[in-house]
């Protein structure tokens, strides 16, 4: 259901955010021509997030916002027809999952399911049980891609990469593990791969930052897939449009 080279689809600001620029055709095509380029590009599953939106919201994110998502994954799901995930920043899974049921997406990402995490927008709180929830009441087969110790963040003192991953898999109803670097666009350690993949065989796992067409290759050795959007943008800017060339060079090199 969680594809293997997992395409970022960076929505622009979307009405209420401080750089909306009021007109949502523009951004909804935007998010389609990047959807295209990565189908074209052999990319087998798509991911779309609000990040335009900035400074996030910790966890819910206004009405409008859910609208806004909702119009451009229709458009993007309809036209495109791979595989959707629907990820809402900072950390509104409630909202993602509501999404993905409404457009028919197979699943979403949520930065922080269990336990709790300082971050950007201030202390972070999972909300597991009510996202398991939600899901079974509507009905949907929607996986869940939780990260452990999300990017951006700082875990609480003494938690362990091992603990987070334990707890986030076998007691938060993950079906996926996401592990990232420090920021967007960062590499992840080897070593915490490794101990991720270690404390917890039997759950995929995707990379969620800092993959490319020169790392991805090794990262596939361990983990079972990779989400991939600063390094195929043109000139390296996470909010730039998908460069046809790069996204095509990175699936290559994923072979």
């Amino acid at each position: 259901m969680i594809g293997r080279l997992i395409g970022m689809v960076h929505l622009g600001p979307l009405p209420g955010a401080p750089g909306y620029r009021g007109d949502m055709d523009a951004v909804v095509q935007a998010a389609l021509d990047d959807a295209v380029t990565l189908a074209i590009a052999g990319f087998d599953t798509l991911l779309m997030e609000n990040f335009g939106d900035a400074p996030f919201y910790a966890d819910d994110v206004p009405d409008a916002t859910v609208a806004a998502m909702t119009r451009a994954a229709t458009v993007v799901k309809a036209a495109v027809g791979l595989p959707l995930g629907i990820n809402v920043l900072r950390n509104d899974g409630l909202a993602a999952v509501s999404i993905a049921a409404a457009v028919g997406a197979e699943f979403v990402r949520v930065n922080v399911l269990t336990g709790a995490m300082t971050t950007d927008q201030g202390p972070i709180v999972g909300k597991a049980a009510e996202i398991a929830r939600l899901r079974s009441s509507l009905g949907a087969g929607i996986a869940i891609a939780a990260d452990v110790m999300v990017k951006h963040a700082v875990p609480p003192p003494g938690l362990t990469l091992a603990a987070a991953a334990r707890d986030t898999w076998e007691r938060g109803g993950a079906d996926a593990l996401v592990i990232s670097g420090d920021a967007t666009g960062s590499p992840v350690a080897r070593a915490d791969l490794e101990a991720l993949r270690h404390a917890v065989p039997d759950a995929p796992i995707l990379i969620g930052s800092g993959a490319s067409a020169a790392t991805v290759s090794g990262l596939l050795e361990i983990a079972d897939g990779v989400i991939v959007g600063t390094s195929i943008k043109r000139g390296g800017a996470t909010t730039a449009p998908v460069d046809g060339a790069l996204a095509a060079a990175l699936v290559e090199a994923a072979g």
